[in-house]
């Protein structure tokens, strides 16, 4: 074979080749996909947030001893529901009735001196400051006596209001004093939820929004029910950077009790987009800083393009722009998906 030959021989190889690579590709064919119709439809603009269950402010009670005593008796336990004045601890008493005693008599005898130093001043015998400076005792003598008293009250903690018992520390005979809180009452009827969001989306945030509360993730998340936007905080939090948003309960809302301290997740409703193109959330493919979707056109060809994503809910995206409502795209299985690609739809 002359050289002459052997060249064209080559090419002709190389074409058959080439040929064939190209007849591969264009009969390559994706299996058991899934595909979706873009659509057209109004599209709720969210905010997802964790957040914990909190009671509200003048339905909760915390409650510390007097002062320094030791604990006498314990009427309830945490968890049990009590009413407006049921008695929850007892102290030793004695501290306090020694306390009130002797403010009365400190009063007393405020009293009888005031009263001779008003006389005195009035005969001439004694200064006015003299009288000033009795008034003053007397009006501290009857500071202390007060405070003796409402300690004497004390002795025995009332619930202030109606509700559950959500903490009990105190233990029979232990020492106790001002600084430590025994027993928490809250209203079990009366919670708020508190979010801590960034500064960007507590700007889209307003009070009287509302939004809808689950417990867990995914498939498996129960529906809790729902809740309004009460407030929503005006400075960032120094240490977390964050802005604290309160929701309020519905009281009939909630699927089962809440329980205080309990985490939920909540998906905030700022507004709604009234036409907007909406495809499943599984049909995005990252990339880069982006995303792509898989666009099938009237001959099962795939085709990659481009999108920009705007709100997202837990199944379905907002596209912006990159795609018109009524196209297809791939959904289930789009990561395996490749450009040009022939694609066959699983049956449902």
């Amino acid at each position: 074979m002359t050289r002459y030959s052997r060249a064209v021989f080559a090419v002709v190889i190389a074409a058959a080749c080439k040929g064939g690579a190209k007849q591969d590709a264009a009969e390559a064919t994706a299996v058991g996909v899934g595909t979706a119709v873009a659509a057209r439809e109004a599209f709720p603009q969210t905010i997802n947030a964790i957040g914990t269950i909190g009671a509200r402010p003048g339905r909760y009670a915390a409650l510390a001893p007097p002062g320094p005593t030791r604990v006498a008796r314990i009427f309830v336990v945490a968890g049990q529901r009590v009413a407006r004045g049921d008695s929850l601890i007892e102290f030793e008493r004695a501290p306090f009735d020694a306390a009130a005693q002797s403010a009365e008599a400190t009063l007393a005898n405020a009293e009888h001196a005031t009263a001779r130093a008003q006389r005195l001043v009035q005969a001439g015998i004694l200064p006015q400051k003299d009288a000033d400076q009795a008034a003053a005792d007397l009006a501290a003598a009857q500071a202390a006596a007060v405070t003796a008293r409402r300690a004497q009250e004390l002795a025995t903690l009332r619930a202030p209001l109606a509700g559950v018992v959500t903490r009990m520390s105190a233990v029979m005979g232990a020492s106790v004093d001002a600084t430590q809180t025994l027993v928490e009452v809250a209203d079990p009827t009366a919670l708020d939820v508190l979010f801590n969001v960034s500064p960007a989306e507590a700007a889209r945030i307003h009070a009287g929004d509302t939004l809808s509360l689950k417990s867990g993730e995914g498939a498996g998340a129960e529906d809790l029910g729902s809740a309004d936007i009460t407030s929503v905080a005006g400075a960032v939090d120094s240490a977390s950077r964050a802005v604290a948003v309160r929701a309020r309960v519905a009281r009939t809302s909630p699927a089962r009790a809440l329980r205080i301290g309990e985490s939920v997740s909540g998906h905030i409703v700022t507004g709604v987009h009234a036409n907007s193109v909406t495809i499943p959330i599984e049909a995005l493919v990252p990339e880069g800083e982006g995303f792509r979707v898989y666009v099938v056109d009237t001959a099962g060809i795939a085709h990659a393009r481009p999108v920009t994503v705007g709100a997202r809910s837990e199944n379905r995206a907002e596209i912006t722009s990159g795609l018109e409502a009524g196209e297809t795209v791939v959904t289930t299985g789009a990561y395996g998906v490749t450009d040009s690609v022939k694609v066959r739809a699983s049956k449902p």
